[in-house]
């Protein structure tokens, strides 16, 4: 069966085309009042005297004939002008209407998808965003390899030479772990522990993180920004995407000294306001996460105390850019430490 030629199928349904009428009323209407003044136009000139006035120059003769015919056709011009316009205008509603329907259409279809379970494909754009996300929480997702236990005990400094060869070890007492056996954490490991692996092959990254898991105050500090970062990254809050303002060696070192309020709050360089918003409001709303901010805050305060005192300026400028530090200046700034 053939189809209409009032309508054609299109992947949304039926779409309703416009009326094939090639004279309507607009036409007629303009006919008729074409008619009516050129027949009144007519009868005006016919009954009109044909004497022309002595002496008149030839030159006034064709005057009067252009504006006779002015005067008789510019108003069938204009009423044709009219008639277009009417027209064109008409035109554009339908197309409107049907525009409009199409989109309601479309809209209808995505809900019925929606609700069908059907997914939409994503952009390539969103694609390659999901990808970057993922590689970042990779990173973190590996740390969850690593256990230990947590303890409160001050990071110890840097070991001594060992005695002269030939002196008698002293022994040690009876209950003494291995973990008070092993070497203290140097500084340098113990700032890129705290920065975690920055991909599944950092063999250095992971080493020193190894080395801070067996270390008293270190693991502790590491285990609780753990905890942080990855509680942070449920709401999508990763510290490479953060851009912090860094403070001065000074103003880190007054910190490690007791100072707070103003007088530090240079330290609080993070300035996203999405992320700052969705810490806070989490920090509302979710004591789990209150509870590990805190707890990460007291551990970041003592850790940073122990360190500060044998580290040199570029030491504490390079840990002031670890993500550690950078969770510090983020969640510090939420919970009012440089208020």
């Amino acid at each position: 069966m053939a189809e209409s030629d009032e309508t054609r199928p299109t992947p949304l349904g039926i779409y309703d085309r416009a009326s094939a009428e090639k004279i309507t009323s607009v036409e007629i209407i303009a006919i008729t009042l074409s008619a009516l003044w050129l027949l009144g136009a007519a009868i005006f000139f016919l009954t009109l005297p044909s004497e022309t006035p002595e002496g008149e120059p030839g030159g006034i003769g064709s005057l009067r004939f252009v504006m006779t015919m002015l005067a008789v056709f510019m108003p069938v011009a204009m009423i044709w002008v009219a008639a277009t316009a009417a027209r064109s205008s008409r035109i554009m509603r339908e197309e409107s209407q049907r525009l409009q329907a199409a989109i309601d259409a479309i809209r209808h279809s995505y809900i019925v998808q929606n609700q069908s379970g059907k997914t939409v494909s994503e952009p390539s754009v969103a694609q390659k965003l999901d990808e970057i996300a993922a590689a970042q929480r990779k990173t973190e997702t590996a740390l969850a390899t690593f256990t230990s236990t947590r303890h409160a005990a001050p990071m110890r400094p840097a070991p001594e030479a060992q005695a002269a060869s030939g002196e008698e070890q002293t022994a040690l007492p009876l209950g003494t772990s291995a973990e008070d056996m092993a070497p203290a954490i140097t500084r340098e490991d113990f700032i890129r522990a705290i920065n975690f692996p920055e991909t599944v092959d950092d063999t250095a990254g992971f080493n020193a993180l190894r080395k801070a898991l067996k270390d008293h105050a270190a693991s502790g500090l590491v285990q609780a920004a753990q905890d942080v970062l990855t509680l942070l990254s449920q709401d999508g809050i990763y510290m490479d995407d953060l851009n912090p303002d860094m403070a001065r060696p000074d103003v880190w070192r007054m910190f490690a000294h007791g100072v707070r309020g103003r007088q530090i709050a240079a330290l609080g360089g993070v300035r996203d306001r999405s992320s700052l918003a969705l810490a806070a409001g989490r920090m509302r709303e979710d004591p789990i996460f209150r509870d590990a901010v805190h707890h990460f805050l007291r551990r970041f305060d003592k850790s940073f105390a122990q360190f500060e005192s044998e580290a040199s300026d570029a030491e504490i400028s390079e840990l002031a850019g670890t993500r550690t530090a950078r969770a510090f200046m983020l969640l510090g700034r939420v919970a009012g430490v440089f208020d």
